[in-house]
């Protein structure tokens, strides 16, 4: 279970870091536009029904202000997102060093 783990955040290291390469490309692209994607653009980019689906979800089955923190989340840089998710699970799945005995 450890060792998938560490996989996982490993691979959400990685793609945050290719997040944070492909702004940091479309800002030098735009002439130094600082550019951010989030979230929500990234996931408009694979799969833009199922983005406007959940939303819709969202606000159909949750009470008042939970729609809201969910599209807040949302907001957030997607390179943010992934690369903490990626350094807490290494933090917290990462090599134990064995206690002498």
């Amino acid at each position: 279970m450890g060792v998938a783990l560490r996989f996982v955040s490993l691979v959400l290291l990685v793609v945050a870091l290719m997040l944070l390469g492909a702004d940091a490309v479309t800002s030098l692209e735009k002439g130094g536009q600082v550019t951010v994607r989030s979230i929500d653009q990234v996931w408009s980019l694979l799969n833009p029904a199922s983005v406007t689906s959940f939303k819709a979800w969202l606000g159909h089955s949750l009470p008042s202000p939970l729609p809201g923190w969910f599209y807040a989340v949302l907001a957030l840089p997607a390179w943010a997102l992934t690369g903490v998710l990626g350094v807490v699970l290494a933090f917290l799945f990462g090599r134990h060093v064995p206690e002498p005995a």
